[in-house]
């Protein structure tokens, strides 16, 4: 049983440990935090300085769960992001290939050394560059993950916008490489900075910082990358200690890796609850990202997050969804104004409608091993949270709303207005009425 769950709750649990990149419903929670409370954290960055560190099993390095008081199976847990803040200096990512012989099947969850064939091994860093991590035990460079044009960037102090920097400016930044990523105390991976990458030197991106993960423990042990429909097809077959079946997979996830940018500051997010006290977890925060991830990974990030969390019984659905900022939604899926209600009810007059629909926007996170399976699952999960028929989800999507991609190969968000009615009646109307003033 959870640690969590025989102590009395706290109304903050501030979390300043991670788990070796593995989600385990069986391993000790942190906690318990009030229903109602608050979860701290200061998180490590994900994809790129896991993906390098061979003894991390999923690819990222995410905070441990922590227990939410009168959560139970079945439920589901209203997230509020109250802040998101950057605290790296500078970063470096860029698009990756993996070599052969580097991994048993999968480099994010297997990684193994080739000369001495030791799976997850312990490495340190010698020098820079992108051979400097070395095995412990043979001294051969261990690399899963090349970067085949990357870059490094550094971020002004308000933390508004980055520069990537040029061959000599890299190369200093990566003899200090955990200082400059601000990397938590906590922390066990190896810094990207190190690689020093410098393809695209002069480079003035926009900061626009959101959590790639955010969620709550599946109810199977599973790498934290592959707690999602298009990672986790990964493990399904797979040769390694983590291989599990296609019908596994679908019961046990619970989609916290999901990418989208819009899980940012002021969002809330409502998950799903498949293990006794959630397990709400974070981590893989990104400076900013355009849709799609489409380069595979992003500005990877240290920063700070509060959370507050909120138990919301009896969930109908096994995914996330999302209440977006009104900014962040598509142009058709943003709540009327009252100058086009006012237009629509003299339209209603005029043809004897005699009610016209409270309508509020909502978007259902769908996800599996491609695109178009994705789009399927989101739809079917918006039919089965709001007692619709897939073809009624289809048509208000597409006219009141929106398929957006979080990330590919399989992350989407069926984004829409909904009547507002079938939200009360599932317990999340008044997220609505929150978030959009309605």
């Amino acid at each position: 049983m959870p640690d969590g769950s025989i102590m009395a709750p706290r109304r903050s649990v501030v979390v300043s440990e991670f788990t070796n990149s593995l989600l385990d419903p069986t391993a000790p929670m942190l906690g318990p935090v009030e229903n109602g409370g608050t979860i701290i954290s200061n998180t490590a960055p994900g994809c790129w300085g896991p993906m390098i560190t061979p003894r991390l099993r999923g690819g990222h390095e995410v905070t441990k769960p922590v227990f939410v008081d009168s959560a139970e199976i079945g439920d589901a847990v209203a997230i509020r992001i109250r802040d998101i803040t950057v605290t790296s200096i500078a970063t470096a990512s860029g698009h990756d290939s993996s070599p052969e012989g580097f991994c048993l099947g999968d480099p994010y969850v297997a990684a193994r050394c080739p000369v001495c064939d030791t799976l997850w091994p312990e490495t340190h860093i010698e020098g820079i560059g992108q051979d400097a991590v070395k095995c412990d035990s043979c001294g051969n460079a261990v690399k899963p993950f090349e970067i085949v044009h990357g870059y490094t960037v550094t971020f002004d102090d308000t933390r508004t916008v980055g520069l990537t920097l040029p061959k000599e400016a890299a190369e200093r930044i990566a003899h200090e490489a955990d200082h400059f990523a601000a990397l938590p105390d906590g922390s066990r991976q190896h810094s990207i900075l190190t690689f020093a990458p410098s393809d695209m030197p002069g480079t003035l991106v926009r900061m626009r910082p959101f959590l790639g993960q955010l969620g709550t423990c599946p109810s199977i042990a599973m790498p934290d990358s592959h707690n999602a429909g298009d990672f986790g097809a990964f493990l399904v077959g797979a040769p390694h200690a983590y291989a599990i079946t296609a019908e596994q997979l679908a019961e046990h996830k619970t989609d916290g890796h999901m990418d989208i940018d819009a899980v940012r500051a002021g969002a809330i997010l409502v998950c799903p609850v498949k293990v006794k006290g959630a397990g709400v977890y974070m981590g893989d925060m990104h400076a900013g990202q355009g849709d799609g991830e489409i380069a595979g990974h992003t500005m990877d990030v240290a920063g700070s997050v509060t959370l507050q969390v909120e138990v919301v019984k009896d969930y109908p659905i096994d995914g996330p969804v999302l209440f977006p900022l009104e900014e962040d939604l598509p142009p058709l899926a943003r709540p009327f104004s009252a100058a086009e209600k006012a237009k629509g009810k003299r339209l209603a007059e005029k043809w004897g409608v005699s009610e016209i629909d409270d309508l509020a926007p909502i978007s259902v996170i769908g996800t599996a091993a491609n695109l178009n399976a994705a789009i399927d699952n989101g739809l079917d999960r918006a039919a089965k949270l709001l007692g619709m028929t897939v073809a009624e989800v289809r048509n208000r999507a597409t006219v009141n709303g929106a398929i957006e991609i979080g990330r590919a190969p399989g992350v989407i968000q069926v984004t829409f207005l909904a009547p507002l009615s079938r939200l009360d009646a599932v317990g999340l109307g008044e997220y609505a009425r929150e978030q959009y003033g309605l």
